[in-house]
């Protein structure tokens, strides 16, 4: 059943070591270039901007955690909280257990009911729009939390390694492209963990998505979930699986370069996949990110209550802007033309990929 699965991957995240083993996510091969004498005052900095058509105080999203059965309301009721009461956004966890049970609706329409203001965003796995009536899926998805944007999951790995997992992606593309012409919000393609290559970025680009969020590697990984569910399943082939593929996927870093790299990039790009503070935030926006998504490291705190999730974000949300300060920039605009330099495997990355992020970021600090 998806909602009884749900809710186990759920505790899953919340009591496994469920990150990458070997992999980060290679922030730590961008350094940002200090300013050692800013010429303002840290009040000066506002990073506020316009997105979807909501503003926020800071170019944050809740990404997609939960949602699909009754013990996931009060986490998203605090997660939503905290959202309204920093101005950020939030994205739900991904709707299918409601869309096939509507008593487990009011889980994700909890987002809404707490504030009609923020920035919302649905979520459904983009192979259900090869379902019968695919379209009113999605539809239903937007109309369930008002949704001012819709996401469409990529999770191919997962599927691929989950004990009775969806593993037909044949015609994605091409239901991704129609949506984008129907459905009457902005759609976000994102990753769930395993990033997105440049190739794949023009791909979805062609197909009209307003944004993309790479959801790179070196955070979560589903295949280290989908490993501790098929243990406790008692399904050794899948646990075997999973585990060969725990670290599989474009580190976060890697994959802004990616998206950034294309001569016509999406009107958006979201960078999540392990950020854990502020300093990861100012580097993806530095590399070229328009928004920062943060999940995993709030699930503890929603368990608790929104105090505690606005607790942790409002320390990430305090780095972000010391840093934009000691980088000279008081804008978002300043920020995302900070200078930066990129070493090691990054920039091996970015060579052997042959994606001009070195000539980008020149251009950009000019």
């Amino acid at each position: 059943m998806t909602s009884e699965r749900k809710l186990a991957h759920l505790a899953i995240c919340r009591d496994k070591d469920v990150t990458c083993k070997f992999k980060p996510t290679h922030f730590n091969d961008v350094e940002l270039v200090h300013v050692a004498i800013p010429e303002m005052d840290l009040r000066d900095v506002d990073l506020s901007v316009k997105a979807f058509g909501k503003t926020l105080s800071v170019p944050l999203l809740i990404s997609a955690m939960t949602g699909g059965h009754p013990e996931a309301k009060k986490i998203n009721e605090n997660l939503a909280i905290a959202a309204k009461d920093l101005g950020i956004g939030m994205c739900v966890g991904s709707q299918r257990a409601a869309l096939e049970d509507p008593s487990l609706e009011d889980t994700f329409a909890i987002v809404r009911a707490v504030s009609k203001e923020i920035l919302v965003v649905g979520n459904i796995g983009a192979p259900q729009l090869l379902l019968p009536k695919g379209s009113e899926l999605a539809k239903r998805a937007v109309n369930m939390i008002d949704a001012d944007a819709l996401a469409l999951h990529l999770n191919p790995l997962q599927e691929l390694v989950q004990p009775g997992g969806d593993t037909n992606y044949k015609g994605v593309l091409k239901a991704i492209r129609e949506l984008s012409r129907s459905l009457g919000v902005p759609v976000i393609v994102k990753e769930t963990g395993c990033g997105i290559s440049k190739e794949v970025a023009k791909e979805l680009v062609d197909t009209g998505a307003y944004a993309i969020d790479v959801s790179g590697a070196g955070g979560t990984s589903w295949a280290a979930v989908e490993y501790y569910n098929a243990i406790m399943q008692g399904n050794n082939f899948n646990a075997d699986v999973a585990e060969s593929l725990w670290d599989w996927g474009i580190p976060t870093a890697m994959s802004i370069c990616e998206v950034v790299s294309l001569p016509t990039p999406p009107r958006a790009i979201i960078a999540s996949g392990g950020i854990s503070d502020g300093l990861d935030m100012a580097k993806a926006i530095a590399l070229g990110a328009d928004l920062v998504g943060i999940a995993r490291p709030l699930l503890v705190p929603a368990f608790a209550g929104p105090e505690e999730v606005k607790a942790l974000l409002q320390r990430m949300i305090y780095e972000l802007k010391a840093i934009s300060m000691l980088t000279g920039s008081k804008k978002l605009g300043d920020l995302k033309r900070a200078k930066f330099v990129i070493k090691g495997e990054l920039l091996n990355w970015v060579v052997q990929r042959d994606i001009g992020v070195k000539n980008d970021a020149q251009r950009r600090n000019k």
